[in-house]
């Protein structure tokens, strides 16, 4: 049923990063979020977007395709609705997460027991490290003292196997992945893979360019392969099998909470394994992918840890763990 929504606000915030973040993209030395404000009848929902910046999805575009419905949202929709709206990316997901956010305030119940989530537990999650000179990464994971899981950001070129096994040297404690970002061609991962596998490497994600996953039909690795930039929404699923085994979900990508849940549960049908990923953000991003992460195989959500301050009801990482704090989002 559609409720009308009095107003719909939106605001450009700068989060600058206290860790500059680097990957074959480049380096992200500052963040730039969408925060939509939805309020109805005295009760207020907000969502966080960064959009999907290798394509093109920044904050300009996602304005623009905002203003392009806001009439028919202030006029009276509901999330259900937004997925015909709008395309996926960011502007849906800052939509879509307000509207939960906004129910939850409205009816007085959490967005888990809205969505038919068990209640929530802190999750064991990744902690990122750039791709720096080996040394540098290894002094990063151990300032990680609590991370129990690293993943580290590979390039393709010829200081990977260095960055892996430093890292390894520096913290044999830890569950490991790495993050390829599109970087290798399958000749540099069949070349690389008995270095990842000495040094105990659990994940490989996205490790070859969108557009080239059929090199990667009938993968057998001793490791299993995660698809990142090759799956964007719940259309791109059919084609990840027997290419991959683990499908990395981002709110952002996929266009909001409603659209990863569906995602998730589509993927489980289909047999992939799930994780959930930012597209880096506030707590107020963190929250609602948290809520996805208690259904996942792997959770990679450290985005708030790169910045220089967060919101004022922040997520917490204690022993390796994320914790969202009811008053970030989602509760009445």
């Amino acid at each position: 049923m559609s409720r009308a929504v009095t107003t719909l606000s939106l605001d450009i915030e700068h989060w600058p990063l206290e860790t500059p973040l680097r990957d074959r993209g480049g380096t992200l030395t500052e963040l730039e979020v969408l925060v939509v404000t939805l309020e109805e009848r005295g009760h207020r929902g907000k969502g966080e977007a960064a959009g999907v910046y290798y394509l093109q999805d920044d904050v300009p575009r996602m304005l623009a395709q905002i203003e392009a419905v806001r009439a028919r949202i202030e006029l009276g929709t509901d999330r259900h609705t937004l997925l015909s709206l709008l395309p996926p990316g960011g502007a849906r997901n800052a939509i879509d997460c307000a509207f939960w956010d906004l129910e939850a305030h409205r009816d007085g119940r959490p967005a888990y027991e809205l969505a038919g989530i068990p209640t929530p537990v802190p999750l064991v999650t990744t902690y990122t490290l750039g791709a720096e000179q080996p040394d540098e990464m290894a002094e990063r994971a151990v300032k990680y003292s609590s991370a129990r899981a690293l993943k580290l950001k590979l390039t393709g070129d010829a200081l990977d196997v260095h960055r892996v096994h430093t890292v390894r040297a520096a913290r044999p404690d830890v569950w490991l992945s790495v993050d390829a970002n599109q970087g290798f061609t399958r000749a540099f991962l069949d070349r690389i893979l008995p270095d990842l596998v000495e040094a105990r490497v659990e994940m490989i994600e996205q490790p070859l360019p969108v557009g080239r996953e059929a090199q990667l039909e009938g993968w057998r690795g001793p490791i299993p392969l995660a698809a990142d930039e090759s799956a964007q929404d719940i259309a791109d699923l059919p084609a990840l099998i027997g290419r991959f085994e683990i499908v990395n979900i981002k709110l952002d990508k996929c266009g909001g909470l409603t659209a990863a849940l569906a995602m998730a549960r589509e993927a489980q049908r289909l047999g992939l394994d799930i994780m959930i990923g930012n597209m880096t953000g506030t707590t107020l991003a963190m929250a609602p992918a948290f809520l996805v992460g208690q259904l996942c195989r792997v959770v990679d959500l450290d985005g708030p840890l790169f910045l220089g301050n967060d919101r004022s009801a922040a997520a917490s990482y204690e022993a390796g763990r994320i914790w969202c704090p009811q008053e970030a989002w989602g509760f009445p």
